[in-house]
């Protein structure tokens, strides 16, 4: 479990947890892994790390990166939100802040390469090892690795420094804005810093960088063929690699092949399991797989979990293991009370709780998950709808050549991360681009669908798109995309020129989707309403209010039995400093859609959600 403490502006340069002293002296990071996908020979750095915020960027031009002394840095648990508990607008619009942290390798074998892991950094970093810059990566939500050759020592004490700036530009994704009122703004709060877990990889001679293991199921009742795609890179010499497996406790060969100094080789494999025990949110069964890689004193491993199903979109609906589905579900975002967006596992099992205790069964956010929540959701059943934070993106930023090419490595990334999760839904490549798709984005979506069939073909392109009855059929433009998210907020926001501030047209917007797209799976993947106080059902922000628009809405897609499912809002989390939300008497920067308070508390609401989901059939329809 993580032992997190967000940290806010003033608190960073004013409090230290323990002594400074403590944190600078040199650790060797225990051979432990927070999740069970992923290599062997992970040891975790998380924990006491030293840190300073850098407010006037100075810290370069004063080699803060070869500092010795500890004067002026404070002590933060790692992973750590610099301004998790910080809402001010300075908090919002990001700042640099540095990480610190003085190590000794477990092993001062010569034969062993050393990396380093970070599963997720906000947004911008670089890092040095004892005073000499070894990487960077720009990019929030997505692990990155850093090859430590330069520089180390292999007996004596290590000094790793990052550097991290997640001040907004309007090209990250997601993009940095201003909101009318001049104030910062970029679709929910911009937590920045080490959010996520950070590991020393041992190397011995070869890796195993990237592993697919994908089941394919050809029918509800067939043998499923598992795909293996398998990358092993040489970090010796040449040398002949033989890579094996066991799934479930069948072994499987995937051959033997040389690899070359410094070079890379993929190993491919098919076998099958006869009469596979499918997994589903209902029996979410787990296969144990292990790989090896071996070469001539070299040796690399790698252990995961595989659910086989299937997930297809067939005549207009999405399909799990060949059946219908109609999932229902919530969105939220990683924003823990105690830890901000540094998301411990504690909270992560909280959100799965939440959703579960209303018969959710499905979660969606604008941006690849925490590993561990992935983990949580493959053992408990539990569907994630993966999405990269192409967020409300214009059209001028989107056509850019470098912000298409941030784009693309993001979603193959992400692809490549997090494919081995049964739990993941779909790959969904952005969210409310503009209504009506012009060229920029049709070229846009034909290239993000085609890298996801031919990483992934085993699961759908998504996009989440706006719910606006004005907007014409844009069936060329969404064609290369199998699933279609639209945003209902019909009686709660006006839409353009008030198309849908009438929560009656609602049923016929949806009718009109399903003659518009026949062949697409669609499903609504946000509906809400903001509520933080007490009042009668008929004023707007009210808990009464909250309640019976959410029945209304429901009540609606329960009679649409082509909808393959409904995302409603899980829990309250921060949005930027001005926020409304549509809500007469608001509670900025808190975005109060959520069933749930910040806390995890119900509000009525999520007795309404908890009567129709649970009376909903989501899984094993008729069909289809």
């Amino acid at each position: 479990m993580r032992a997190g403490v967000a940290i806010g502006l003033v608190a960073v340069m004013a409090t230290a947890a323990v002594p400074s002293s403590a944190a600078a002296s040199a650790f060797t990071p225990p051979e432990k892994a927070v999740t069970y996908d992923g290599a062997t020979g992970r040891f975790l750095m998380d924990g006491p790390w030293l840190s300073r915020l850098d407010r006037h960027d100075r810290g370069v031009r004063a080699r803060w990166f070869n500092a010795r002394s500890a004067r002026g840095w404070h002590t933060v648990n790692v992973p750590n939100a610099w301004n998790g508990h910080n809402f001010s607008v300075p908090s919002m619009a990001g700042s640099v802040v540095w990480y610190r942290r003085d190590f000794k390798l477990p092993s001062s074998d010569a034969r062993y390469s050393w990396l380093l892991r970070f599963e997720s950094i906000r947004y911008r970093a670089s890092i040095w090892l004892n005073g000499h810059r070894v990487g960077g990566h720009a990019g929030a939500y997505i692990p990155f690795e850093v090859d430590l050759a330069k520089g180390l020592s292999r007996t004596g004490v290590n000094r790793l420094v990052v550097r991290v700036d997640n001040r907004q530009r309007n090209t990250d994704l997601p993009p940095g804005s201003l909101t009318v009122e001049g104030k910062p703004n970029g679709g929910w709060w911009n937590f920045g810093g080490l959010l996520g877990d950070v590991y020393l990889r041992r190397v011995d001679r070869i890796d195993m960088p990237v592993v697919q293991v994908l089941p394919r199921l050809p029918c509800r009742t067939c043998a499923a063929t598992i795909d293996y795609r398998v990358t092993v890179q040489n970090y010796g010499s040449a040398t002949p690699v033989t890579v094996t497996s066991s799934f479930g406790g069948q072994p499987v060969a995937l051959g033997t092949h040389v690899v070359g100094a410094g070079k890379r080789v993929t190993f491919t494999a098919s076998p099958t399991v006869g009469s596979p025990h499918l997994w589903s949110p209902l029996d979410p069964f787990l296969y144990p797989v292990s790989i090896s890689a071996d070469g001539v004193g070299a040796h690399a491993g790698w252990t995961l979990e595989s659910g086989i199903r299937s997930i297809d979109v067939v005549k207009g609906r999405l399909l799990l293991n060949w059946m219908p589905v109609d999932f229902r579900g919530g969105f939220f975002h990683e924003d823990s009370p105690r830890t901000g967006g540094a998301a411990d596992p504690a909270w992560m099992q909280l959100v799965i709780d939440r959703l579960k205790s209303i018969g959710g069964t499905v979660l969606r956010t604008h941006y690849p998950l925490d590993p561990y929540l992935h983990q949580l959701a493959d053992r408990e059943g539990v569907m994630i709808w993966s999405e990269i934070p192409v967020f409300q993106l214009k059209t001028h930023l989107l056509k850019m050549h470098s912000v298409q090419a941030a784009a693309r490595r993001m979603l193959r990334d992400n692809i490549l991360d997090k494919s081995n999760h049964p739990s993941v839904l779909t790959w969904s490549i952005g969210n409310e681009l503009t209504a009506e798709p012009g060229s920029v984005q049709k070229k846009y979506f034909k290239s993000q669908a085609a890298l996801i069939h031919s990483l992934d073909p085993t699961r759908p392109a998504a996009l989440a798109i706006l719910g606006y009855p004005t907007v014409p059929c844009q069936r060329s433009a969404y064609a290369p995309l199998d699933l279609l998210g639209v945003n209902t907020y019909f009686g709660w926001y006006p839409g353009p020129n008030g198309s849908v501030a009438d929560r009656t047209r609602l049923g016929p917007y949806l009718d009109s989707l399903r003659k518009c797209y026949p062949s697409k799976a669609i499903a609504v993947t946000e509906f809400g309403a903001e509520a933080n106080r007490k009042g009668p059902v008929e004023e707007r922000g009210t808990y009464a209010f909250q309640a019976d628009w959410n029945n209304f809405t429901l009540g609606i897609f329960a009679k649409k039995p082509w909808l393959s499912g409904a995302l409603g809002m899980l829990m309250n989390f921060h949005c930027r400093p001005t926020w409304s939300g549509g809500n007469p008497h608001p509670s900025p920067p808190m975005h109060t859609k959520g069933v749930f308070d910040y806390h995890g508390h119900p509000k009525p609401a999520a007795a309404v959600l908890s009567k129709w989901f649970h009376a909903t059939q989501q899984y094993d329809l008729p069909g289809p």
